[in-house]
């Protein structure tokens, strides 16, 4: 033992003596074991410190509250809930029938003796620097001791009058408004001064305002519905102070009273899984600790992992032999001083330790350093703050272990290789001629057939997308396995090759110990480029071939959702103003009820309309049936497969998809058709003639008519239907012009004028504006619209089309850049080795007259051969699981699209386009940008002179 010891302290001091003697080469392995060291401590630490405690959750959303109390919505029949209090149902279950509506009153079932916060929120447009910003309105006594926690004071002071608010920063910063400026609401001429600002803790990015109880929601809600608006919706909640708190057994005693309860007591010790009546409910289990899906998270880590330490290991195999190529007479010396093969292994494994050990301590401490210093950085784009900062020393000593494993591992290959050489052929820098293994080819070429085997039949049989990963990471361990011998097989291009790329590629075969990790290096990086660049390419195309477009090309529409079009005038003024508008077509919407019922319908005194599908023209599937029971049970599954494929009635209509019109049906002119590019000189003659223009078959009448039906008793439309009846209503009946074939009108299925529409006794009110224009706006052209509606205060939808953003191409150039850096790392290392190895043929060349240059060209070309290697094996590897991963998706949604159609869905006919699409774009610049990059930079960094030659001593 005390040998053992003594024999391993002598050796980390020679490690450590030779590290800090080469300090370029050693900083060079440290930084590249020691960054995904930082990365990964980093985000450990902020992922913990972000992991908030049952306390600080607490704290946050109740306060100093013992309960938060607030209302299920079920008309007070008894309910169940989950210990979080957030997931709730009630404990009758009621089937097809009538589930329970209606409020209850929470104040009711409060215990004696308690302290009451409410806590109310709700929303609307404030007034700002800008124009109007919708924003949460939040009703909180934030001063009083219960509130504490749930809000952090920054600026100012809490509220204490009925007309003073406070904001959040965020809020504060979007609005151009500041402490000790006065807001108010749209319609809403009673001012506030913000006297304060403040932050939530677990909503950073919040636009909130906060004013007293009873101050700002109600008084807005009046002035709304003297206006003729809807009342902003609010929901209130009740802080419960109590002494003793409410415990598990009150809080189901409490939902009996159809009240839902987050207690702190129950939050800090909730109860376990068999005593909560809700998890025992089917369909209700607890999903929040789900072992199969820890499972999956561990494999998918531990698969990350397994594969960066892989990536390091081949890259810095190569340092480290270089390190061992450097000392080899100081390690014939320790052979030549009785020294065996175990000391000079230990040597050089030592090595690994000491940069393993440096990485560790490096990477943990810097990233400690950076978390602290970032932390207000890394809160801001997480949007909270975190609870506290959590270092768990087990978890960060378990990384930098592997910063360890990885230095040992990498240094593995040249330990055993330096072990190996004779002390006389140390002592005078002479290299035997080994032959390369014959069975670690045999070994990568059966993992190669074994994982292709998997991914075949995870691909083509089981759709199960682990298996194509699997067997895919395991084939493409077999090619690094295989690499050896394959660069082998490159040697024999050599024989066509000018001298300088001829010497680098024999150089490069005829030391593939230092060669083939380099070019495994490469090849996995660019194996992972190709595979990702493959699949995200055909992903592409899919998309683009499903790609609908909600307009023509470069058309605008701008449509106003709320408040009875009154700021349509203004929106369809600033289209026109800042848009290059070619063709403007306003349009209007059906309104039925009172004058400006909101485009959504509800509200009092607002009803709906329908267009009338006759019932020759209903699919038989989706004719109601009294109870409101599923329609297309009636059929089986085969003859639900054969109405979706043969009949009309049943298939989906290729123009739903587009900007959302009610119902399908415009009032306008025929500038909308032109707008939209339907040339149809029938429709627009139809249009002068009063008729409504039809681009839906299902539509028309036998008698050439569209029916409209004005529902105004929403209540006795949704028993009707719930009937199997039609709705009650008047119906008023068109004559229609119905466009023949199928042109795309983009979601809009009929179009009639105002004069239409009031002839058929049909009310109608401004919806907004279609445009064509001249070329497609600009992004400048897009802010000032978006600018100036945001300043009308309506909530406007606009959309301009701009047809298929492709949104992959940055990722594909990241990834090509990367794949790029990766290749140039690992090529350079081979070429230190290289240039560390060939000093002596080097010299040799210098001595028989060769140029000065020839050592730069040889330097680029061996640089560039292990790249070229490297790139077009793992081009040919990446391929692989991209097109398993395609493969398997195509299997699994043909097989959606069969069962969608099986179950009587309104799905096209045609089959899922899951086409596989190689990327030649990114396979070319990897293929010939990279390694020509790598060979020019080696050859600019190379001295074109040696030092110069002395006689070695004998």
């Amino acid at each position: 033992m005390k040998i053992w010891f003594h024999s391993w302290r002598a050796a980390i001091r020679i490690a450590r003596r030779d590290a800090w003697r080469s300090k370029g080469r050693s900083a060079l392995v440290l930084a590249m074991i020691a960054l995904p060291i930082l990365g990964v401590s980093a985000l450990d630490l902020t992922i913990r410190s972000s992991e908030l405690s049952p306390a600080e959750r607490a704290d946050r959303t109740i306060g100093a509250a013992d309960a938060q109390f607030k209302d299920a919505g079920y008309g007070g029949v008894p309910i169940l809930q989950d210990p979080l209090g957030e997931l709730n149902t009630t404990a009758k279950d009621y089937g097809d029938g009538a589930w329970p509506t209606g409020e209850t009153d929470v104040t009711k079932s409060l215990p004696a003796g308690s302290t009451i916060l409410t806590d109310s929120s709700g929303s609307a447009k404030v007034t700002t620097t800008h124009g109007l910003l919708m924003t949460e309105i939040r009703e909180l006594k934030a001063g009083d001791p219960i509130a504490r926690g749930i809000m952090t004071l920054l600026d100012g002071r809490f509220p204490e009058k009925n007309d003073e608010v406070m904001a959040t920063s965020h809020f504060l910063e979007t609005s151009g408004l500041a402490v000790g400026s006065n807001l108010s609401a749209r319609n809403f001429d009673r001012p506030y001064r913000i006297v304060g600002s403040y932050e939530l803790p677990g909503s950073l990015k919040a636009d909130q305002v906060n004013a007293l109880p009873g101050a700002f929601l109600a008084p807005y809600a009046k002035a709304a519905e003297k206006d003729g608006l809807p009342a902003p919706g609010a929901s209130t909640t009740y802080l419960v102070r109590k002494p003793g708190g409410f415990t598990w057994n009150m809080v189901k005693e409490l939902n009996t009273k159809g009240v839902v309860v987050a207690s702190r007591a129950v939050l800090l010790d909730p109860p376990a899984d068999s005593e909560v009546p809700l998890f025992q409910k089917e369909g209700w289990g607890n999903f929040n600790d789900s072992s199969a899906a820890n499972v999956a998270e561990l494999a998918a880590l531990g698969t990350v992992v397994g594969l960066a330490m892989l990536e390091i290991c081949l890259l810095a195999g190569p340092a480290f032999a270089v390190g061992a190529r450097r000392s080899r007479r100081q390690l014939g010396l320790v052979g030549a001083n009785g020294g065996a093969r175990s000391h000079i292994r230990a040597i050089v494994l030592s090595g690994g330790l000491v940069i393993g050990v440096g990485a560790a301590v490096t990477g943990t401490v810097l990233a400690l350093v950076l978390t602290l210093a970032l932390q207000p950085v890394l809160e801001e784009a997480m949007g909270q703050r975190f609870g506290a900062f959590d270092v768990r020393p087990l978890e960060i000593l378990g990384i930098a272990l592997l910063a360890v494993l990885t230095g040992l591992l990498a240094s593995i290959v040249p330990a055993v290789t330096a072990s190996r050489q004779t002390v006389l052929a140390s002592l005078t820098g002479r290299r035997g001629v080994r032959r390369s293994s014959r069975v670690l080819p045999l070994i990568g070429l059966g993992a190669v057939l074994v994982g292709g085997a998997i991914a075949l039949f995870g691909s083509m049989v089981s759709e199960q997308f682990i298996m194509v990963a699997g067997g895919s990471a395991i084939a493409e361990l077999g090619v690094v396995a295989m690499t050896p011998a394959l660069v082998g097989l490159f040697g024999r291009a050599g024989r066509w090759l000018p001298l300088s790329p001829r010497l680098a590629l024999r150089d490069a075969v005829r030391n593939r110990g230092r060669t083939a990790p380099a070019v495994a290096a490469v090849l996995a990086a660019v194996a992972g480029t190709v595979a990702v660049a493959t699949y995200m390419a055909s992903s592409e195309a899919q998309y683009k071939a499903e790609y609908q477009a909600q307009l023509p090309y470069g058309a605008v529409s701008a449509f106003v959702m709320e408040e009875g079009g009154r700021d349509v005038p203004a929106v369809r003024e600033t289209v026109q103003r800042l848009m290059p508008v070619d063709v403007r077509a306003d349009v209007e919407r059906v309104n039925v009820g009172r004058p400006g019922c909101p485009l959504w319908g509800g509200g009092e005194g607002c009803g709906r309309y329908e267009i009338v599908i006759p019932p020759a023209n209903e699919c038989p599937m989706y004719v109601a049936v009294p109870g409101g029971a599923d329609p297309t049970e009636r059929f089986t599954p085969e003859q639900r497969r054969k109405m979706t494929a043969e009949d009309w009635r049943c298939r989906q209509s290729s123009n739903g998809h587009g900007v959302y019109t009610d119902g399908g049906l415009l009032v306008g002119d025929a500038k909308v058709l032109k707008v939209l590019g339907i040339e149809d000189a029938g429709a627009v003659k139809a249009l002068a003639e009063g008729k409504i223009v039809s681009f839906s078959r299902a539509q028309v009448d036998e008698n050439g008519t569209i029916g409209i039906r004005q529902v105004t008793d929403i209540a006795a439309a949704d028993k009707a239907a719930e009937a199997g009846r039609p709705a009650p209503g008047k119906v008023s009946s068109i004559p229609a012009y119905r466009v023949p074939g199928s042109p795309k009108s983009y979601g809009l299925q009929a179009l009639m004028t105002p004069a239409t529409a009031k002839a058929a006794g049909l009310s109608t009110v401004a919806l907004g504006v279609y445009a064509s224009t001249d070329h497609l706006p600009d992004s400048e052209q897009r802010q000032k619209l978006d600018g100036e509606l945001t300043k009308l205060g309506s909530t406007v939808d606009v959309h301009v089309e701009e047809g298929f953003v492709n949104d992959n191409n940055i990722i594909l150039l990241a990834l090509s850049v990367f794949a790029g850096l990766v290749t140039i790392g690992a090529a350079g290392i081979a070429t230190g080795l290289a240039q560390a190895d060939a000093e002596a043929d080097l010299k040799t060349l210098a001595a028989v007259g060769a140029p000065p240059r020839v050592r730069r060209t040889l330097s680029g070309f061996q640089c560039g051969v292990v790249a070229a290697m490297g790139v077009i094996l793992g081009s040919a590897a990446g391929l692989v699981p991209a097109m398993g991963l395609r493969l398997t998706e195509e299997r699994q949604q043909i097989r959606f699209h069969e069962e969608a159609v099986a179950q009587g869905w309104r799905a096209a006919s045609d089959l899922p386009y899951v086409p596989i699409v190689v990327p030649w774009e990114t396979l070319a610049g990897l293929l010939v940008a990279v390694p020509l990059g790598a060979a020019l930079l080696a050859a600019l960094v190379t001295r074109s002179r040696g030092a110069v030659a002395r006689r070695a001593a004998t």
